[in-house]
Order: structure tokens, then sequence, then C-alpha cells
């Protein structure tokens, strides 16, 4: 079994007021050192069976008209064992 993951983050341009939220709330809590925060959303798809180049071309269709918003967000695609959990 396979896992491909679909990340999807608010394209630079693109005010992420949530990421702003998150920045100023890191040093009220003792955090320091980080320069900038954007949030995005992380989509796990898992797949039986090995990811082909087909289902890649799939995974990338699926991002382009539900997960993601093009005219607003970015998305990568990439593909991870299954297996493999932190």
């Amino acid at each position: 079994m396979a896992r491909v993951v679909v990340a999807v983050m608010p394209k630079p341009e693109i005010l992420d007021p949530q990421g702003k939220a998150v920045m100023g709330a890191l040093p009220r809590l003792g955090f320091a050192g980080v320069s900038d925060v954007r949030q995005g959303k992380r989509f796990e798809l898992e797949f039986e069976g090995e990811v082909t180049d087909a289902v890649l071309d799939e995974v990338r269709q699926m991002a382009e008209t539900l997960l993601s918003n093009p005219v607003i967000e970015n998305y990568t695609v990439t593909v991870e064992s299954a297996e493999v959990r932190a």
C-alpha cells in the first residue's frame, strides 16, 4: 500500500491571516527565531498496489479540480510509504 500526499498552500502573494495569527502567538508562548508562518492543508490518499505515473496524473487532476483552488493556492504531490508514520 502506498500513500500519496497532496500539500496545498496559499500562493505567496495571497494574505494568510491564520499564518499571521500563529506567527503573532509564537513569541508570546516563548518560541523565538521563526521568521514567517504559512498555514495550508494536507491530504493523504492511500492506494492499493504501485503508484504509477497514471495514478499521479489522476491525483494532480484531483488537486486541480477539488483539493485546491488554483487561483489562490499552489500544491505539491509526493509519494510516501504507508508504513512510515511518526
